[in-house]
């Protein structure tokens, strides 16, 4: 690719005084680390108030991220252990790769007035049975609507989708009202258009990307 891109693991600190801020900057509540996260990932990436997002990211575990950026990560407030590297796999057509995927899977639909609105697909799925039976299939939908969604992207995106499942989808709600669905998908994947691919990872996938969605992990197949 012609830009540079880089891959991080930051880890907040585990010394003081981080380490006496952890409950306030990796909480346990889920809602709340997510959007915590989006704050904390901002501090190392913006480098001023005109600065608009150039890196994707997600959580890995408590207080622990991965991103994808254009500039390596600069933490002025010593707030994390930071590793990065160059990220520029060789990558030709035809290659297999395994992937993990968080992903805020939405299509665009216009409402009973006519106007747009994003709705969230595995919930869409999901509103076919009664309430009291999401749980019972929401494994199944979500595994569907995923791979469904994703085989789409694909195919404007570089790739063929092979295989897809969902480990997990979730709700999440964070501050000023915004509810957004994450959908966790693993599979395999084969390499159409190299170029179009790498530009696709370095976007990113879907929507919600500042908030922990659109980064997809790869790894060689074999």
């Amino acid at each position: 690719m012609a830009d540079a891109l880089f891959l991080s693991r930051l880890q907040l600190r585990r010394d003081a005084p981080p380490a006496a801020l952890a409950p306030v900057l990796a909480p346990d509540d889920d809602n709340a680390r997510i959007d915590l996260g989006h704050r904390l990932l901002w501090w190392v990436f913006s480098d001023g108030p005109s600065r608009r997002r150039d890196f994707l990211w997600r959580e890995e575990d408590r207080g622990r991220y991965l991103a994808l950026s254009r500039r390596p990560p600069q933490d002025c407030h010593g707030l994390f252990e930071i590793e990065t590297n160059s990220f520029d796999p060789a990558l030709s057509e035809g290659d297999h790769l395994r992937f993990a995927l968080r992903a805020n899977a939405v299509a665009t639909r216009k409402d009973e007035s006519g106007k747009a609105r994003r709705r969230d697909l595995v919930l869409e799925g999901l509103r076919q049975f009664p309430k009291a039976e999401f749980a019972l299939h929401r494994d199944r939908i979500a595994t569907e609507v995923g791979a469904s969604w994703l085989r789409a992207q694909g195919e404007k995106l570089g790739f063929d989708l092979q295989s897809c499942a969902a480990i997990a989808y979730r709700k999440v709600k964070l501050q000023r009202a915004i509810v957004l669905g994450q959908l966790d998908l693993k599979g395999t994947l084969k390499v159409r258009s190299p170029e179009l691919f790498l530009q696709s990872l370095a976007h990113g996938f879907g929507k919600a990307k500042g908030f922990g969605c659109g980064l997809m992990l790869i790894r060689r197949a074999y």
